[in-house]
């Protein structure tokens, strides 16, 4: 859906102008410098099929060479909260969720165009950052957070693993010991720590990070762009380079676990807003 540009209603970003308007991503520009804006803000920015669909589509005409650098950020309260359990994703045939095809089909363009694209990326990440939305958030060169913002992979408190990358993106910052915490006992890293970690780049008052991550890419955007391109190869090759294999062992062991009987009590637990019981099966 098309509309006529406008000025970005966020503060701190009226220099941007809106140039496209998904169902669910709002494309922004300004000079060489493009903000992609996740906006389901009444889910926290949750991924549904629409948003995935909206952020392939904005994320791929981000390799334009006019564009010199990006920007990730959510409208309302928070980055994103990871994927939406509401919404159905389709059956295995034997009857389970069918997990594989959304990450290897709508996930994994996402992070991997992220990645690879010759340009400098960031994410301004404010409320959760969770799941998905983590992922998303580490596949960005740079992360800048608001104090309030916290940082989680939620996985395991469904009876789920780790997916979207985050197995491989969260080690390569924070190393084995955390990482590992952070996947097995699923709890909320507060930016200060996540900064603290190297989880992230910096962190800044709330009312300070639109002005702050708008600042860093205008920066970047008019930084020697190929000079960024060849720090990204660089760093891919050395830390990345068997993500396509990460990514295909994380769907296909995420498959596994929506066959679990943990997974169907962790979702019923979850909708019913309880603690789940857990029984290992």
């Amino acid at each position: 859906m098309q509309q006529r540009p406008q000025p970005s209603r966020l503060a701190g970003v009226s220099a941007f102008e809106l140039v496209h308007q998904y169902d669910a991503v709002n494309l922004y520009r300004r000079g060489a410098a493009a903000k992609i804006e996740l906006n389901r803000p009444e889910r926290m920015n949750a991924w549904n099929t629409q948003l995935a669909l909206d952020l392939l589509a904005a994320v791929e005409r981000m390799v334009e060479p006019d564009v010199r650098a990006v920007l990730i950020t959510g409208a309302g309260r928070s980055f994103s909260s990871g994927a939406d359990l509401k919404e159905g994703v389709g059956q295995t045939p034997g009857g389970h969720p069918d997990v594989y095809r959304v990450l290897t089909e709508r996930y994994h363009p996402i992070i991997v165009t992220i990645r690879e694209m010759a340009k400098p990326v960031v994410a301004a990440v404010t409320g959760a950052a969770a799941g998905v939305g983590l992922s998303l958030a580490l596949a960005c060169d740079m992360i800048i957070a608001a104090e309030s913002a916290y940082f989680l992979l939620a996985f395991v408190n469904i009876g789920l693993v780790p997916d979207g990358g985050s197995s491989l993106l969260v080690p390569a910052r924070v190393g084995f010991a955390r990482a590992t915490e952070m996947a097995m006992l699923g709890e909320r890293i507060a930016a200060r720590q996540a900064l603290e970690w190297g989880l992230i780049n910096r962190v800044c008052p709330d009312a300070d990070l639109a002005p702050a991550a708008d600042e860093l890419v205008s920066r970047l955007a008019e930084g020697p762009t190929s000079s960024y391109a060849g720090t990204k190869r660089q760093l891919n090759t050395w830390l990345y380079q068997r993500m396509d294999e990460q990514l295909e062992l994380e769907a296909r062991i995420q498959q596994e676990m929506t066959g679990s009987s943990d997974f169907a009590e962790g979702v019923s637990a979850f909708t019913q807003k309880r603690p789940a019981r857990f029984t290992g099966t």
